[in-house]
């Protein structure tokens, strides 16, 4: 499944940045989306899922309260609003989904991506 990042930038720390995930060539229906990101020498972490079969969203603890996900059906993109941004939030993020009926949980925490997209960079300055 091919989805495409976009939506980053430079922003100071506490601003805001609303990421975009946009499916091309299928629909998000009944598909586990998560938002994950990679900050320099570090691994690549879950951020948030949301699984769209029942709705049911995970939100890593580092974000909980900052960041929410959410789906417009009709632009067929899940976003992930991301506010108070916090130097630690700078990183590349990935978007990626899975039709396997993962659950929010489960996706984000131990995903299973045969290829990442090139990602949006998402940079806090303090």
């Amino acid at each position: 499944e091919h989805v495409v990042e976009s939506g980053g930038g430079l922003v100071q720390s506490g601003g805001s940045l609303r990421l975009s995930c946009a499916a091309s060539g299928f629909t998000f229906d009944h598909y586990t989306v998560g938002w994950f990101r990679q900050a320099p020498g570090k691994e690549r972490e879950g951020v948030s899922c949301l699984d769209n079969s029942n709705g049911n969203t995970y939100y890593a603890d580092s974000v909980k309260g900052r960041f929410t996900i959410s789906r417009d059906i009709a632009k067929n993109t899940v976003f992930l609003q991301m506010n108070n941004l916090k130097p630690e939030d700078t990183a590349v993020y990935y978007c990626a989904a899975d039709w396997r009926d993962f659950s929010a949980y489960f996706y984000c925490t131990e995903p299973e991506v045969d290829s990442w997209g090139q990602g949006t960079q998402v940079t806090v300055s303090s």
